[in-house]
């Protein structure tokens, strides 16, 4: 597919015939890009982080690329964190923000960018967002009611308040370390 890098509004976006090849498509700030191929640390970080959270309560689902309907964006995160009561009854894409949004950053991905998502889906009512970087060991944590967390070694990063989880970014950058069985 080719969008030119011209502004294109959500509803010119949204029209587009192939935003959901892979990887997908995504509208921020009227600008149309497709994600990054992921890398195998991102996939395994995805894969595992998607069983743990889901394994940690009922009332969320995590869910790979879903594609969620902002007022004026268009935005697939690595990992969307849905309330169960929240989401489409048919297979459309959700309208408004995921609960809680993960981001994994890849080696050619700019951080602003991964950033503006994160802060636009904040600013239309997710309640938290992580932004995972491999290459640091570091986790940004966003939370509209606390300041900026960078997460490193042991400490324990915040999770929603109905998901019962504790996890560190060690935690999380040892399973790069390890084959998954």
């Amino acid at each position: 597919m080719t969008l030119a890098v011209s502004s294109v509004t959500l509803q010119d976006f949204l029209q587009q015939p192939n935003i959901e090849e892979s990887p997908a498509w995504e509208l921020i700030n009227q600008i149309p890009s497709q994600k990054p191929m992921p890398t195998l640390y991102h996939s395994r970080l995805q894969k595992r982080l998607l069983a743990v959270i889901d394994s940690a309560g009922d009332a969320y689902e995590a869910l790979p690329e879903l594609r969620c309907i902002l007022s004026a964006n268009s935005i697939v995160p690595d990992i969307a964190i849905v309330r169960a009561a929240k989401l489409p009854l048919g297979n459309e894409a959700l309208a408004g923000p995921p609960d809680w949004l993960i981001e994994i950053l890849s080696p050619d991905q700019k951080t602003t960018k991964v950033i503006a998502k994160i802060q636009n889906c904040l600013q239309e009512g997710a309640q938290l967002a992580w932004l995972i970087d491999p290459s640091e060991e570091i986790v940004l944590v966003f939370d509209p009611d606390h300041p900026l967390l960078i997460g490193s070694g042991d400490d324990i990063l915040p999770t929603l308040n109905e998901i019962s989880l504790t996890l560190s970014p060690q935690e999380i950058f040892s399973w790069l370390q390890t084959k998954i069985t």
